[in-house]
């Protein structure tokens, strides 16, 4: 169910780079007295295939308000995060995300194999630029934890020269 979308129009060349993924939209009911009143919400994960990676979560009436609304908060999100190290079009090692009861193994993998990932984990590999992963989820699979998780191990990377720099160790 993810939707792709770029090149709005808005005449700012950096928000014309993000591109962002409709993740799940999910309908809730409030019974009333004269029926039922439905509202919706959205899960967007928006990205500059460049390393940087966001999610945002809106809420309305009707659909695409709150897709507008998550994509609103995504995009003023991604501007707060930091660019996740990446090694080519993969991940430089193996890492584990972890979101209350979902757990994220992303593997580096060779050229060729593309994304091997699940929804909501494969729209924000995909919005971050990583071309080759091999993914696993245990635990609880959830949309947005499965989201929170995969952006948490792409935060936990560091390539070899930052871990050089970190440690103070020479190579």
């Amino acid at each position: 169910m993810a939707r792709e979308r770029r090149d709005r129009g808005d005449g700012d060349s950096r928000d014309n780079a993000l591109v962002d993924f409709v993740v799940k939209i999910r309908r809730s009911a409030c019974v009333v007295k004269g029926g039922r009143r439905f509202s919706f919400n959205a899960l967007v994960v928006v990205g500059d295939r460049r390393g940087r990676v966001s999610y945002g979560y809106g809420k309305a009436n009707e659909v695409p308000p709150s897709v507008e609304k998550a994509i609103k908060e995504g995009e003023g999100n991604i501007q707060r995060t930091r660019r996740v190290s990446l090694k080519g079009d993969t991940i430089p090692h193996r890492v584990i995300g972890r979101y209350g009861a979902s757990k994220v193994i992303m593997v580096p993998a060779g050229p060729g194999t593309g994304v091997k990932a699940g929804p909501g984990v494969r729209e924000v590999l995909q919005a971050a630029g990583v071309a080759n992963i091999l993914t696993k989820v245990h635990g609880s699979t959830n949309p947005l934890n499965l989201v929170k998780a995969t952006i948490d191990g792409l935060l936990q990377l560091r390539t070899k020269e930052e871990v050089v720099r970190l440690r103070g160790v020479a190579v």
